[in-house]
């Protein structure tokens, strides 16, 4: 199988299995990959998931260019078409852009070996990337004549400074973990693969074991008020507080840490 799929508890583990290509995303890799996230988003019991790759050399490395299916179709006959027909069409990059999905489940990447171009675009689609010391970064994509074209500059504009976005995206260079973990591309850089996949998964499960429908409302502020006002900021975070004031798990919790015990959170 190119993307492997099995469950820890209340977390999901997903892996690009194509050591071979080093991870590369064909169009059955990728509707697997999406088929998977949604299997996360509409299972109850899943709260969160780890996106790894196989291997020790690749996390992943974008698109797999050899297998993408050619295609006698215009840019104009496949723009307005569906996702997977466009795919089939020959623009492949929308089953790369996973916003369609609708998941509000955190996602956290855990990265080891190379994570270039649309694997880059992958990782800083999820909510927390932590990576091993062998990872490298970059888009490379500048150096053959392309773009990113996943949104992969305005998303790690977003994740670091702008100066150090421009930096990689303009002259194509890789970055190390260090220098990753150094401008906050990642928030935590571990030894090898082994203890990476560990602690992407305590994470995870730690954030499995927080109140379902309050780490929905910061999965949406974060990604919701980035581009806002103070003022309007602040009218959002106040909606979203008020939903879940009167929610059965913020009573249960604050009556949990009365009662000094662990809280048992069932998104309701």
């Amino acid at each position: 199988m190119s993307v492997t799929f099995e469950t820890h508890g209340a977390v999901a583990l997903i892996t690009l299995d194509r050591p071979q290509a080093l991870n590369a995303l064909d169009l059955d890799s990728l509707q697997a990959l999406r088929g998977h996230l949604l299997e996360v988003r509409d299972r109850r019991e899943l709260r969160a998931a780890v996106i790894t790759g196989s291997g020790e050399r690749a996390f992943c490395v974008g698109a797999d260019l050899k297998s993408t299916r050619d295609s006698n179709a215009s840019y104009a006959e496949a723009l307005f078409l569906a996702n997977e027909a466009a795919a089939d069409a020959g623009l492949y990059i929308r089953q790369m852009d996973l916003t369609d999905l609708d998941l509000h489940k955190p996602l956290i990447a855990a990265i080891n070996g190379h994570c270039l171009g649309g694997g880059l675009e992958l990782a800083l689609q999820c909510d927390l990337r932590v990576a091993s010391d062998s990872a490298t970064f970059g888009l490379p994509e500048a150096l053959v004549g392309s773009i990113p074209a996943v949104s992969g500059l305005h998303r790690l504009m977003r994740a670091v400074p702008p100066a150090h976005a421009l930096q990689m995206a303009l002259t194509g260079a890789r970055i190390n973990a260090t220098q990753a973990q150094a401008i906050g591309l990642i928030s935590e850089r571990l030894d090898n693969r082994e203890a990476l996949l560990q602690r992407a998964l305590a994470l995870a499960e730690q954030i499995a074991r927080q109140a379902p429908l309050a780490i929905q409302a910061l999965q949406t502020l974060a990604r919701s008020t980035a581009h806002l006002s103070d003022r309007d900021a602040q009218r959002l975070t106040e909606l979203y507080w008020g939903v879940l004031r009167d929610t059965e798990d913020r009573i249960e919790g604050r009556q949990a840490f009365a009662e000094k015990r662990a809280p048992n959170y069932t998104g309701r």
